[in-house]
């Protein structure tokens, strides 16, 4: 349990409540691992600034650590960072992964190349319930993308609480697992203070051909 373990940061619910989980148990969390997309100024998949990233590592007590990638050299970049990790001390990663199989099969293989252990906290638990401790333990968050396959706009720029999770279509996961939806945490128990931030609006996007062409909305947050 002495030794040093990170946890990979999307800035959201699920590696929040992975990291608490983490720092309850004892486990010595010293580092934030965050993908960033190719401009290296917003995360990969929830297009949260990354100076807000960074202020919830300063709010968390830990060392923020990043790449910058495309989709296609994404896997290699975060084996490298892992690899430099291991060489300081880093023996565990921790991920907020609930059941897709594909991603815990990633997870555990670009960990091995770094002789590093994959854990996943949250495995296979219940997704109310999830909600329900993460919402109850005071965590605060706010939903900053959502799939326009499952959502529409107005399940964009509000509040992640219990109305939020009442209002869901049916059908839709309560932790938005399948990429339903995004988060961004900005308070929390283990929060020295609120994270500061501001929205710079909504924004349509629509992926690429290569992509499918799927239509997502953003809340675009960054530090106030």
């Amino acid at each position: 349990m002495n030794n040093k373990a990170l946890v990979s940061w999307s800035g959201g619910k699920d590696s929040c409540l992975a990291l608490w989980r983490a720092q309850k148990l004892g486990i010595s969390v010293t580092h934030l691992l965050t993908a960033l997309d190719e401009s290296g100024l917003k995360t990969r998949s929830h297009g949260v600034s990354k100076s807000l990233i960074h202020s919830q590592g300063q709010s968390l007590g830990l060392h923020n650590e990043f790449i910058s990638a495309s989709w296609q050299d994404y896997e290699q970049e975060f084996i490298t960072q892992l690899i430099q990790l291991h060489h300081e001390g880093i023996t565990q990663a921790i991920f907020g992964d609930i059941d897709l199989i594909v991603h815990r099969e990633w997870e555990e293989k670009v960990c091995a190349a770094a002789n590093i252990v994959a854990t996943l906290p949250l495995w296979n638990e219940n997704r109310l319930s999830l909600v329900s401790e993460f919402l109850d333990a005071g965590f605060k968050a706010r939903v900053t993308c959502v799939d326009g396959r499952f959502l529409n706009e107005s399940f964009v720029g509000v509040e992640f609480d219990a109305q939020y999770i009442a209002r869901l279509p049916e059908g839709i996961d309560a932790c938005g697992e399948n990429g339903e939806f995004h988060t961004f945490v900005y308070d929390g128990p283990n929060f020295s203070g609120p994270v500061k931030w501001k929205s710079l609006g909504k924004q349509k996007y629509i992926s690429p051909p290569e992509y499918g062409e799927q239509t997502f909305y953003f809340d675009l947050l960054d530090s106030v």
